[in-house]
């Protein structure tokens, strides 16, 4: 694999670029993916302000609002890595309540989050309504090879041994979920623009993305 170096900020901007020239009669979903070291939030909020400074409007939400209940994502034990590639995420209340409103035959009326995982209760979050023309960015771990519908996917990878390394230690229990993730989703490769990000700081293209 070949990867072209970027700065932080050279990334934001290009992908900015890329996806405020798409089409703007209808929404755009963006998905920003990859393990908690990988910091995809950081890289979505980056996104969506670049986004807004360029004239889209803009929604911002965290798959992470979008989990299943704990007795459903746990019902296999708290530390199981099966578990968390395949229960935690609530795949039918994000399609339902966030992506398919946003599809080409969509209302636009969405729900920005569904659980709060922390009381493990409904969020009782309000509906909104995405103009059209505007872009949903959603950052998560685990997001591709679901069957979910995106415009644009980024995937930021960490190697193996980087990711070994920079998991929490809270977390090292799912380094095999994020290991069957690599290997049989392969989102480096089948995310519109995957980046190399050993290292946050200096992130690096695969050079075959379209950026």
């Amino acid at each position: 694999m070949r990867f072209r170096p970027v700065s932080p900020g050279l990334l934001v901007d290009e992908l900015a670029e890329l996806i405020s020239a798409g089409r703007t009669g209808t929404w755009t979903r963006v998905a920003v993916d990859g393990a908690p070291p990988a910091e995809p939030g950081a890289l979505a909020d980056g996104l969506a302000e670049a986004l807004r400074l360029r004239g889209r409007p803009v929604l911002r939400v965290r798959a992470a609002d979008f989990l299943r209940p704990a007795s459903l994502r746990f019902e296999r034990g708290r530390e199981d890595p099966d578990a968390r590639y395949e229960d935690w995420l609530d795949l039918g209340g994000l399609r339902r309540e966030l992506l398919d409103p946003l599809g080409p035959d969509g209302s636009g009326r969405v729900l920005p989050s569904l659980w709060n995982a922390e009381t493990d209760r409904a969020s009782r979050a309000d509906y909104v309504e995405l103009p059209s023309g505007g872009v949903l960015v959603l950052d998560g771990a685990l997001l591709l090879g679901r069957g979910l519908p995106f415009e644009h996917t980024v995937h930021l990878w960490v190697s193996a041994p980087a990711l070994a390394r920079r998991m929490p230690p809270d977390q090292a229990w799912s380094l095999p979920a994020f290991a069957r993730y690599d290997a049989q989703a392969r989102p480096l490769h089948t995310a519109d623009t995957g980046v190399r990000v050993d290292d946050p700081a200096h992130p690096a293209l695969l050079d075959d993305s379209p950026v």
